[in-house]
């Protein structure tokens, strides 16, 4: 089983890359979120890899971080859920978003990814509900059950593309959401609030 490849990016689309390890050209298909990560063509690489086999195909996935990786392979354990649409799923939606949908019954958010009807979204909540906790645990930012949890990942999200590090973002979003009333916990206010806590 490969897990794991190093190499040269050899060619580079929106859902495949290859990936020249000594000479080999590996082709990895794989969801937006590790393109966004990729170095330019030609520079080197380390992606984490799952090969999903059948008896008239062979292929590999190529990940850049190991909750991408992970939830894909929960999602293809679901009836009805193939590679092509665990990818779909990962290329639409953030890890940490995803997971805290379906942690929150959230059959609205989870439908608005292509291809993801209510039924199939009812599936993915049922089976994945208990395997997602790991994912979520960061984001449980209130004990108050007003306060709407999206909005606090939202705003974790957005502070760790602005550069802030996660465990850094979810200390200040803390101290902010249990200070604030629930009315005013909009995602727009905590990044607006957490950006004035940080830069200080």
């Amino acid at each position: 089983m490969i897990a794991q490849l190093r190499g040269k990016l050899a060619d580079i689309s929106l859902t495949s890359i290859i990936l020249d390890v000594n000479g080999v050209g590996y082709q990895l298909f794989i969801p937006i979120s590790t393109f966004d990560k990729l170095p330019q063509l030609g520079e080197e690489t380390t992606l984490l890899t799952y090969m999903h086999v059948r008896e008239d195909t062979m292929q590999l996935f190529g990940f850049a971080k190991s909750d991408e990786k992970q939830l894909f392979e929960m999602l293809i354990s679901v009836s009805g859920i193939g590679p092509k649409a665990g990818l779909n799923i990962l290329s639409s939606m953030a890890v940490a978003t995803f997971c805290m949908s379906i942690a929150n019954n959230d059959i609205k958010t989870i439908t608005c990814i292509n291809g993801i009807g209510k039924k199939t979204a009812e599936r993915l909540v049922i089976e994945l509900r208990d395997k997602v906790k790991k994912f979520t645990p960061e984001f449980e930012l209130s004990d108050s059950p007003e306060v709407d949890s999206q909005a606090a990942v939202d705003a974790s999200l957005a502070l760790e593309q602005l550069g802030f590090k996660k465990e850094k973002a979810m200390k200040a979003l803390k101290k902010i959401i249990s200070k604030l009333p629930a009315e005013e916990c909009s995602s727009e206010n905590l990044i607006r609030k957490a950006l004035q806590a940080l830069n200080t």
